[in-house]
């Protein structure tokens, strides 16, 4: 066989195991974001069934279990956890302060305590923070322009998330600069979706602003929330193009399959002997607006030609 120039190889004899710790539920969109993760992994030289296992557990999007779930992948004697989304971090990092964590995305890892500095971690954390909070005003933006005439928009979003503060501050800031108001609902858990959406006709409300979480509004829930969004027959943004392609009119952020790719790339560099405080935290950029045109038909929405210029991606 010829040699492989360029891309250290693992040996044959070492069989690496890698834990990955997800909070929500496990769905058709969550498995292609983990089978992204794979698919680096494969680029890089760790083949499962070769020379890697991948032992993966979820939360079903109960806060609650993400400590006993990364407690027994720690008990499965993982060498790197990838944790995704705060809860998930803060869970690995209260059980562990050895094992090398690795973040799949979240917002201000500084100020939640999971690093020391993006440039210096310090500890056994490191991986990609900076989910791009700042940009929610550019999704209401975004919402605006396909319903320009409409003031009061409806904004689901859960209290408990580490974000919520952060992000509603932006979104306040953002509202009241484009002349909105927001009609704000908070959704505590799962159970209760499909009373808030019925609800939402009787609030007079213009559009729906999706706050996205990994618990409540997670991407394992996309074609439900899509669904029950279609209900309300109103203009809705999200933050992760998995509820567009569930059926949900139009999303702006980050792919979660790119942050899975580059979690596979900090795993290889720590499997190589990389330590976690020295290695520097990454802020993601690359921001994507996917809209789906067949759902705006149903809704009867035309989206303007400006809007499509602006999108990556026009989902038929």
């Amino acid at each position: 066989m010829a040699p492989c120039f360029g891309v250290e190889q693992p040996t044959e004899q070492q069989v690496r195991r890698i834990g990955v710790l997800r909070p929500g539920v496990i769905s058709v969109e969550s498995e292609r974001n983990l089978d992204a993760f794979r698919q680096a992994l494969r680029g890089l030289g760790y083949i499962e069934g070769q020379n890697l296992v991948i032992v993966s557990r979820s939360a079903e999007g109960s806060a609650d279990r993400l400590r006993d779930l990364a407690t027994e992948l720690i008990d499965l004697q993982v060498e790197v956890l990838v944790a995704v989304g705060a809860p998930a971090i803060r869970a690995a990092q209260s059980t562990t302060r050895t094992i090398p964590i690795v973040m799949a995305g979240t917002a201000d890892a500084v100020a939640q305590g999971f690093i020391a500095s993006l440039s210096q971690p310090g500890g056994n954390i490191t991986g990609l923070s900076g989910l791009g909070v700042e940009f929610v005003g550019k999704r209401l933006e975004f919402l605006k322009t396909l319903a320009p005439e409409s003031p009061r928009i409806a904004v689901l979003v859960n209290p408990a998330s580490p974000y919520y503060a952060l992000r509603m501050h932006h979104l306040t800031a953002a509202a009241k600069t484009l002349g909105l108001d927001l009609h704000v609902v908070e959704v505590r858990h799962s159970d209760e979706l499909q009373t808030i959406f019925a609800a939402l006709p009787r609030a007079r409300v213009d559009g729906l602003f999706v706050v996205s979480d990994t618990l409540v509004f997670s991407t394992g829930r996309s074609g439900q929330i899509a669904a029950l969004a279609a209900t309300t027959r109103l203009p809705a943004i999200y933050d992760w193009r998995e509820f567009v392609n569930a059926g949900g009119l139009m999303s702006y952020g980050l792919s979660f399959q790119d942050i899975f790719r580059g979690a596979a790339a900090y795993v290889d560099k720590i499997l190589k002997g990389a330590k976690p405080a020295e290695l520097p935290v990454e802020q993601p950029t690359n921001f994507e607006l996917i809209i789906n045109s067949t759902t705006a038909k149903a809704l009867g929405i035309t989206v303007p030609s400006s809007l499509l210029l602006w999108a990556d991606e026009v989902v038929r």
